[in-house]
């Protein structure tokens, strides 16, 4: 099969090769669908999934058909700072002239030393080492064997449990896989690794009716459901509760007012450590650096990745407080773990850049500022929709919640179910130019968690996207 190479053929000096600025890259559809493993695809039915996407600028990309697409989910809740920005490019190419990688085993280099530095004088409380990892599910890996090894280096080996949320997604490698709460996600890869339990999520939508209004005495009862999975395991036995500030599977369920004080008096009282997973909310999706910080407690750990590097690079972290590293700086334990690109020279520069970038430009205040005009805009927009069941989030992390009964959490009948989103909701968005997710581990909701640069203009359009889709689909349904 021929096909274009953009490597120098043989005798042809690097010089000759015009430049990536003087040519552009074709797609190859057919080495994509003979070649090319795409992740969460069903291959079988997946002609739509092999569109190329060849560039991308600010809040859009562009497919190998020509046609421009806003991006509406920041290409995976990662490219926070928006796409094109030149001067990450050029942090990374800087960075690769100076040192191209050296592992973070034994020896440390200049941008990983002042991007730890960095990443803790931002986060709260004492939560000053960091542990930088690859991606999202080897942070929340790491933090679970961190937490396991702490407990036997202080001298309670039988903690190695671990509590999470009904609906959460945590990650993709065996022991994030196992804290996840997805069975069709989990199922083909059983059996996992044992040792967890779940506890109900805060969906308010759901249980309003159950609690006469109260989301606080909500919050309560779903944080007391954590101290009633950590009897039932053993006090002894439980290790970390993982939580993601916002809860992302689901559908941007955010937690009740008074939860997360809750839940640290909880971890506190029987001594197990709190892990926020970030790796979808920190770095200004909510407006903060760490979105914890929003909800007013000081976690044991938190897990971050995407848009540390606004997904330029890939790179995730775990920052853990001093009193969870005192044991492995005294000199009498090893954390017996690594990885061996994490911590790369090339992601740490470009996530410095990307700091710089939020500071210079306000970012997270932006995103405070703006995030009720989102919310509002897409309730107003949608509000005569007879599927519109609520629209939640926080920051710029938002879900437009469909239900079978407007204003009601009401199930659609899975036949109903299946045409709207396969036939109405995910055409109608791809047709009028908008990427966004379909969330259906709940009620089907529309997922926007746009680049955190977009204005009232893009606001508005986003609104008026999703409420034209929404009526066009019950016209057709």
């Amino acid at each position: 099969m021929t096909r274009t190479s953009y490597f120098p053929a043989p005798g042809v000096h690097p010089a000759q090769v015009p430049s990536p600025a003087a040519r552009s890259r074709p797609y190859d559809a057919a080495a994509a669908r003979d070649h090319l493993w795409l992740h969460f695809t069903p291959h079988a039915t997946s002609t739509p999934y092999f569109r190329g996407v060849t560039r991308a600028e600010g809040h859009h990309f562009w497919t190998s058909e020509g046609q421009k697409v806003f991006d509406g989910l920041s290409a995976l809740f990662a490219v926070n700072v928006g796409h094109g920005r030149a001067r990450l490019a050029d942090a990374a190419a800087r960075q690769l002239r100076e040192l191209d990688f050296f592992p973070v085993w034994n020896h440390a280099h200049p941008a990983a030393a002042e991007l730890a530095a960095a990443l803790a004088e931002r986060a709260p409380g004492d939560l000053n080492r960091v542990f930088f990892t690859n991606s999202g599910s080897e942070a929340v890996e790491t933090a679970w064997k961190l937490a396991k090894q702490y407990f036997k280096a202080v001298g309670q080996p039988t903690r190695h449990k671990v509590v999470s949320r009904a609906l959460a997604y945590h990650g993709t490698t065996q022991g994030a896989l196992s804290i996840t709460s997805i069975p069709a996600v989990k199922a083909p890869f059983e059996p996992l690794v044992p040792s967890t339990s779940r506890v109900p999520t805060t969906d308010w939508f759901r249980a309003a009716p159950d609690f006469d209004g109260d989301e606080e005495a909500f919050g309560r009862w779903s944080a007391d459901r954590i101290a009633e999975a950590i009897e039932l395991e053993g006090p002894e036995t439980v290790a970390a509760i993982f939580l993601e500030p916002l809860q992302n599977s689901g559908a941007a369920i955010p937690p009740p007012p008074g939860y997360f004080q809750r839940v640290r008096e909880i971890a506190d009282r029987y001594g197990v450590l709190l892990v926020a997973d970030e790796v979808i909310t920190a770095f200004g999706r909510l407006g903060e650096f760490f979105a914890i910080e929003r909800y007013g407690v000081v976690p044991d750990i938190i897990t971050g990745a995407k848009g540390l590097t606004s997904g330029y690079v890939p790179a995730g972290l775990v920052l853990a407080s001093d009193r969870l590293f005192e044991p492995f700086a005294s000199g009498r334990h090893t954390f017996l773990h690594g990885l061996t690109f994490a911590g790369h020279p090339l992601a740490a520069a470009v996530a410095l850049e990307n700091i710089a970038v939020f500071e210079e430009e306000g970012l997270n205040a932006h995103v405070r500022t703006h995030e009720d005009t989102f919310a509002a805009r897409l309730g107003a927009a949608a509000a005569d929709s007879p599927l519109l069941g609520t629209v939640r989030g926080a920051g710029f992390f938002q879900a437009v919640v469909l239900s079978a009964e407007a204003g009601r959490p009401t199930p659609f009948e899975p036949a109903t179910q299946r045409r709207l989103v396969d036939e109405l909701l995910l055409p109608g968005l791809a047709e009028r130019g908008l990427y966004a997710r379909i969330d259906e581990r709940s009620l089907p909701a529309i997922l926007l968690a746009p680049p955190l640069t977009i204005g009232e203009a893009e606001i508005d359009l986003l609104a008026t996207t999703v409420a034209d889709v929404l009526d066009e689909s019950w016209r057709r349904l």
